[in-house]
């Protein structure tokens, strides 16, 4: 696999700016998109759902133990949970998971297309096949992977709360207190700006590596790997870029 990162993304330019042309027939497209709604997000929820339950119980957890015997409130615990949870937790976690659930089955979709020339069949019919296969997909993602993540920041908030108040770690007034309290609305919308990017990340990349896929089923699951590889690369990165310009 070539690994020249300039021709990938004149390579990538190129095929979304195909993507962006006019569709042929809306409705057609609209059908498309609410199937990958439906496949994005509700084929998703269970699982982030499950991730993002823990994610909330073993963060309470460790941040009670290590208040523990400190001159710290324990409401604080509630506060962290929240904030990690909001800020950093529930975006990325999440994203890195779909990366690998939707990611890998949109590259073998897509990749699967290709080489059984379903792809060149749509071409030589005049369907701009670019714009058929992944402009649905990244509408769907970029309003779905919010939604998500929001589902994703609530679900484990309450993880927090069912690890440490049932528990006796912390008390119910401490943790609600710590909800409610130096809550930045800021750090919300923070929250919306990483899930876009990540969800136009993961589902760009994944349907590149798809869209160009060559030979059998080892370079389709090379693909497949290759896609959730390289969306995590990507979510990671632009993370990190994102905090040091909203922070």
């Amino acid at each position: 696999m070539n690994l020249n990162i300039f021709y990938h993304l004149g390579r990538f330019v190129m095929l979304f700016r195909l993507m962006l042309s006019r569709p042929e027939k809306f409705s057609m497209y609209w059908k498309e998109t609410m199937r990958q709604m439906n496949d994005i997000g509700i084929g998703s929820l269970v699982i982030v759902c499950l991730i993002a339950v823990f994610i909330g119980m073993v963060s309470a957890v460790q941040f009670a133990y290590q208040l523990e015997g400190t001159f710290v409130p324990l409401y604080y615990t509630g506060y962290i949970v929240r904030d990690m949870t909001i800020i950093e937790l529930a975006p990325t976690i999440t994203c890195l998971v779909l990366a690998g659930k939707v990611g890998s089955n949109i590259a073998a979709e897509i990749g699967g297309m290709r080489q059984k020339e379903q792809i060149d069949a749509l071409e030589i019919m005049g369907v701009n096949t670019a714009a058929y296969l992944i402009g649905p997909k990244l509408l769907a993602a970029v309003v779905v992977v919010p939604l998500l993540v929001a589902i994703a920041a609530f679900v484990s908030i309450v993880g927090g709360y069912i690890a440490s108040v049932p528990t006796g770690m912390v008390a119910e007034a401490d943790y609600v207190l710590g909800l409610r309290s130096f809550f930045v609305e800021y750090n919300v919308f923070m929250m919306f700006v990483k899930a876009l990017v990540f969800g136009f990340l993961l589902t760009a990349v994944s349907c590149y590596q798809g869209y160009y896929v060559k030979g059998g089923s080892i370079e389709l699951g090379r693909a497949s790997t290759n896609a959730v590889v390289y969306s995590d690369i990507m979510i990671l990165l632009s993370d990190y870029i994102i905090v040091l310009l909203m922070t």
